[in-house]
């Protein structure tokens, strides 16, 4: 799963949190579901790329799945928000990217997806694109992502999910430090039966870094709110689930993956855009039927879910990111998360 031989954070800390991981500790816990990247690194200031979270339902844009995206902070530019609003539906698979990229990425989608499935004229197709700021360490003005990326990122797919530097998290950083990609998945018993909540991040935001209650950043002596006000990143969060539910119920665990991002010591800061697009891999939210979905009182397991795995998320991408230089040599270091635990 990480990069190298770096260790996830819970072969550090074996014990976190109340509830128990999925088998591999990643969104791809959720059956069917997969992720792919391409990481770009070219001369000395190209440091970006793309990943693709495939949900595993064949023929996605006829066979659409519940979908919703809660908004911690809006200052960003995620496509094919306002669809998925209206309708509570997802028809593609989600791509991440750096911010200016959202362009040519919606346009990689929107091809990979018409080259993939039977869509009759004049129909068009709602592609899903988050973002997160690069600029950094990578030279976002020089558009280095072109849509073709898109279709190689699907094509590298797979359940076991690289962290790090990889993909859309080539160039993030996390806190004062080098972040990027971050899985990870709880398994919640609700009425005698086991649902999978699992968990992608992008990140690439600012705080004071809290590691289970603890101020680590005192000890480090660096958080980002002693610095002069500036360009604050994003987080982009995936999450994916097989428990029956409809877009109103995915949207009211989506926003409890923002309690998760606050335990790790972000306080979904002014500049930062903060989104969690949440959608269901069991079609039974679609459905009008009664008693279809899981009743709302017993979604109390899935918040827990969702706040723990994102929470877990953050220090897995730390651990496995690596000190990265680039654009006007600036260099975002690698911290040694299992040295300061």
């Amino acid at each position: 799963m990480s990069q190298k031989n770096t260790k996830r954070f819970r072969e550090i800390i074996p014990d976190f949190g109340l509830l128990a991981p999925g088998k591999r500790n990643s969104i791809t816990d959720v059956a069917g579901v997969m992720v792919g990247h391409i990481t770009i690194k070219k001369g000395a200031d190209i440091r970006t790329g793309v990943t693709v979270i495939d949900p595993g339902q064949k023929n996605l844009f006829l066979k659409k799945l519940p979908a919703a995206i809660a908004v911690g902070n809006g200052f960003g530019k995620l496509a094919g928000y306002t669809q998925v609003a209206e309708l509570g539906t997802l028809e593609t698979p989600i791509a991440l990217t750096n911010t200016l990229a959202v362009g040519p990425v919606l346009q990689g989608l929107v091809e990979l997806t018409l080259s993939r499935e039977k869509i009759e004229l004049p129909s068009t197709v709602n592609g899903v694109v988050g973002e997160t700021n690069d600029g950094l360490v990578n030279n976002i003005h020089a558009i280095s992502i072109k849509p073709k990326d898109v279709q190689i990122a699907y094509e590298n797919r797979s359940a076991s999910v690289e962290e790090g530097c990889v993909g859309a998290g080539t160039g993030t950083r996390c806190f004062s430090w080098k972040g990027g990609i971050g899985t990870a998945s709880r398994v919640v018993s609700i009425q005698k039966k086991k649902y999978t909540v699992g968990v992608l991040m992008q990140t690439n935001f600012g705080g004071a870094l809290t590691i289970l209650g603890k101020p680590v950043y005192q000890d480090l002596g660096k958080n980002d709110f002693n610095l002069e006000p500036k360009d604050d990143g994003s987080c982009m969060i995936v999450l994916a689930t097989d428990a029956p539910l409809d877009a109103r119920q995915l949207k009211r665990v989506a926003a409890r993956t923002f309690m998760g991002l606050a335990r790790t010591g972000s306080v979904l800061a002014h500049g930062s855009g903060d989104y969690a697009i949440a959608f269901s891999t069991d079609r039974a939210g679609l459905s009008d039927s009664v008693g279809a979905c899981i009743s709302d009182d017993h979604l109390n397991q899935l918040f827990l879910a969702a706040t723990e795995a994102t929470q877990e998320c953050v220090y897995n991408a730390l651990a496995a990111a690596e000190t990265t230089s680039g654009r006007d040599g600036n260099v975002l270091e690698k911290l040694n998360l299992e040295e300061i635990l």
